[in-house]
C-alpha cells in the first residue's frame, strides 16, 4: 500500500493511471493508520534512528541524507558511485510514494538508517526507503485564512537529531515528533500569531539547536532567524534581520516600517563547524517595488549573514542587491567549498544570486573576491564594482512599467545548486526572463500582500531555462545544457562521486547528465512538474536516487 513499481521510461498515459491508482491506495492506506500521529512503533527504528552530532558533520555523504542538503556543506553532493555515465541509462523507477494533500511538492527527502521522512503541507511521513512502504504518518490540518505563499501549504522538509524529527508548519510552529512513531512530543509556536508570517523551509540543526525562519517578506512582516533548544524546545536566541531604531543600518527604515520591512529567511541555510558560523540568506525588502518608504540599503535585506551558532550574534553581512526594487531574494542557497582560489587555498562561499550574477565571497570575513553575470538578458545593472555592490543602470518601477532584466522570478531561485569535488564546478540552473515592473504606492494593511503593486511578463518576452556548469574562477559557463519549456519548473541539482549530475528538468523529467561535458544520459518522464531538489541514499548498498514531482516522490536505482 503505498507504492508503485515502474519500469523504466514509462509512458506517460500509463504513469498518469499508475498515480491515480496509488493516490486511492493512499487514501486507504491513510485510513488505516493513525493520522493524528498516535502510529505504532516500529521496532526496528528503535535501533536504526539515532542521529548524532558527528553523522550529522560528516561530508560528503553516502548512505544517508540527514538534511535539506545532504550535509552541511550545502554542496548536495553524494560520494555514492554505483551510478556512473555507463550504467545509468539501466536506471528504473523502484517505487512512488502519493501525498494526497498536495499537488506540488517542494519537498527534498531525508533518508537515515533505510528510513526516509518527508513532509507534505503540515504532513510528516515516515516511509521504507527501499520499497516506499508507509511507516507511520502524522498529519495535522492547514491552517486557514494565510496569504501569499504560506496559503500555498509549501513545507521542503525536516531536520533530524537523535531520534527525533523537527518540522516547520505553515503557520510558523515548529514541531518535534517522535522519528520512531510520528507521536507529536512539542510544538513551539515562533511567531506572535500574525498571519502574514508563514513558514515553508526545512529546517536547519546545528549542535543542539533547531534553526528556523519564515515566509511573508512581501507581506510586511519582520524577518528573523531563530534557535530552539532541540531537547526543551526553548528559544535560544533570535536574529533580527530588519534593524530596530538605534540599530545599526536602521536608518534605512523611517519611523515604524522596520516592523513590516521584510527580510524573510525562508531557505536552510548552511554551517561552518570550523568557524562556527551559520550562513543564511534573506529576503527582498518590503514593499517590493515601492522604494521611496524605506531609503537606502535597506538592511539586512537581500544579504547573506554570518551569525555565531551559539549566540546568534552577527560576524559579518554581504548585501547582493542594496535598495532592492526587483524582489531578488537572497535565499539561494550558500554554498560552502575549501579549494585554490586566485593561487591561494581559501574558505570560499559561492552563491548564483537571483540577482543574475554569481558570487564568490571569503566565509571567514566576507570579503568580496568576484562576481560574474551568468544571464545574458541583464538590465538592472552593468556589473558589479570592486567592493561589490551593483553598477545600477537607474532602471526602476514606474506606474506605467519599465522592462527589466531578470524578471519577478529571478535568474536563478530557492532551488538548490551543487558543487562537484572532482570535477571543480558549480552547477545550477538558470533563467532567462524579463518583467515589466509596476509601482503604485499603497499603505499596508494587515492580512493583505505588500507589494505596491506588480509584475507581468513583457510582451514578446519569453522565458528559458538552461542547466550551467561553472568552474569557480570561470567568466563563461563551461557547458551549458538548454531546456526545452516555459520556465515554469522549480527544479534543482544534485551531484554523484560516480560523475553524474541529476535534476529536475523543464518538460517534467527527471534528468541525469555527465557531470563533465553536461551529455545527456538518461530521463525518466514523471507527467507532473518538478518544483523540488534531488537527493540519493542507499540501502543494503545499493544506490538510489529520489526525487519529488507534482504531488508524488519517485526512488529510482539500478535492477
Amino acid at each position: 500500500m503505498g507504492r508503485i513499481a515502474f519500469g523504466a521510461y514509462t509512458a506517460g498515459g500509463v504513469l498518469r493511471l499508475a498515480i491515480r491508482l496509488l493516490a486511492g491506495a493512499a487514501v486507504a492506506m491513510s485510513a488505516t493508520l493513525l493520522c493524528t500521529g498516535q502510529g505504532q512503533p516500529a521496532a526496528s527504528l528503535s535501533t536504526t534512528i539515532d542521529v548524532r552530532t558527528d553523522h550529522l558533520l560528516a561530508h560528503p555523504m553516502a548512505e544517508d541524507w540527514p538534511s535539506y542538503n545532504g550535509d552541511y556543506t550545502g554542496r548536495r553532493y553524494s560520494a555514492l558511485k554505483e551510478l556512473t555515465p555507463s550504467n545509468v541509462e539501466q536506471l528504473r523507477a523502484a517505487w512512488a510514494f502519493h501525498a494526497a494533500n498536495s499537488n506540488r511538492l517542494e519537498v527534498t527527502p531525508v533518508v537515515v538508517g533505510g528510513v526516509m521522512f518527508l513532509t507534505a503541507a503540515n504532513d510528516a511521513f515516515a516511509l521504507d526507503a527501499q520499497t516506499g512502504r508507509t511507516i507511520w504518518h502524522y498529519s495535522r490540518p492547514i491552517t486557514e485564512g494565510l496569504i501569499d505563499d504560506a496559503s500555498q501549504h509549501h513545507n521542503r522538509g525536516i531536520a533530524i537529531l537523535g531520534q527525533r524529527i523537527f518540522m516547520e508548519t505553515d503557520n510558523a510552529h515548529l514541531l518535534c515528533l517522535d522519528a520512531r512513531s510520528g507521536n507529536l512530543l512539542w510544538d513551539v509556536a515562533y511567531t506572535d500569531g500574525n498571519k502574514n508570517y508563514g513558514a515553508t523551509s526545512a529546517p536547519l540543526v546545528v549542535k543542539n539547536k533547531v534553526l528556523v525562519g519564515t515566509s511573508g517578506g512581501d507581506d510586511g512582516v519582520r524577518g528573523f532567524l531563530a534557535a530552539y533548544d532541540a531537547e526543551t524546545g526553548r528559544e535560544a536566541w533570535r536574529f533580527w534581520t530588519i534593524p530596530a531604531p538605534g540599530e545599526f543600518g536602521s536608518e534605512s527604515w523611517p519611523g515604524e516600517s522596520y516592523k513590516l520591512g521584510g527580510g524573510t529567511t525562508w531557505m536552510p541555510g548552511t554551517y561552518d563547524p570550523e568557524l562556527n558560523l551559520v550562513f543564511w540568506g534573506t529576503s527582498n525588502p518590503a514593499p517590493d517595488f515601492d522604494g521611496e518608504v524605506r531609503p537606502g540599503d535597506n538592511l539586512y535585506t537581500d544579504c547573506v549573514v554570518a551569525l555565531d551558532a551559539d549566540s546568534g550574534k552577527l560576524k559579518w553581512y554581504f548585501q547582493f542587491t542594496p535598495h532592492d526594487l526587483f524582489d531578488y531574494d537572497a535565499v539561494e542557497t550558500p554554498v560552502l567549498v575549501d579549494a585554490t582560489f586566485r593561487g591561494q587555498p581559501r574558505k570560499l562561499l559561492v552563491q548564483a544570486n537571483r540577482n543574475g550574477f554569481l558570487y564568490v565571497l571569503d566565509r571567514t570575513n566576507g570579503a568580496f573576491l568576484s562576481a560574474r553575470p551568468f544571464v545574458e538578458k541583464l538590465t538592472w545593472a552593468s556589473g558589479i564594482d570592486a567592493k561589490g555592490r551593483p553598477i545600477r543602470t537607474g532602471a526602476k518601477p514606474s506606474q506605467a512599467g519599465t522592462r527589466i532584466c531578470p524578471g519577478f522570478t529571478g535568474a536563478t531561485n530557492w532551488y538548490s545548486p551543487s558543487y562537484h569535488p572532482e570535477t571543480g564546478m558549480f552547477y545550477f540552473l538558470a533563467l532567462e526572463n524579463c518583467h515589466v515592473f509596476m509601482r503604485k504606492p499603497e499603505e499596508f494593511k494587515p492580512g493583505q500582500m505588500y507589494y505596491s503593486t506588480g509584475a507581468r511578463r513583457s510582451d514578446g518576452d519569453y522565458a528559458e531555462k538552461a542547466l550551467l556548469a561553472y568552474t569557480l574562477e570561470g567568466d563563461k559557463p563551461v557547458w551549458r545544457y538548454v531546456q526545452a519549456g516555459e520556465g515554469h519548473s522549480s527544479a534543482g541539482v544534485m551531484t554523484t562521486a560516480g560523475g553524474l549530475l541529476f535534476f529536475g528538468d523543464d518538460a517534467q523529467s527527471f534528468e541525469a547528465v555527465d557531470a563533465k561535458t553536461g551529455k545527456p544520459l538518461w530521463h525518466f518522464n514523471t507527467g507532473q512538474t518538478i518544483s523540488a531538489s534531488p537527493m540519493s541514499y542507499a540501502v543494503n548498498s545499493k544506490q538510489y536516487v529520489a526525487i519529488a514531482a507534482g504531488s508524488s516522490v519517485f526512488s529510482f536505482t539500478l535492477p
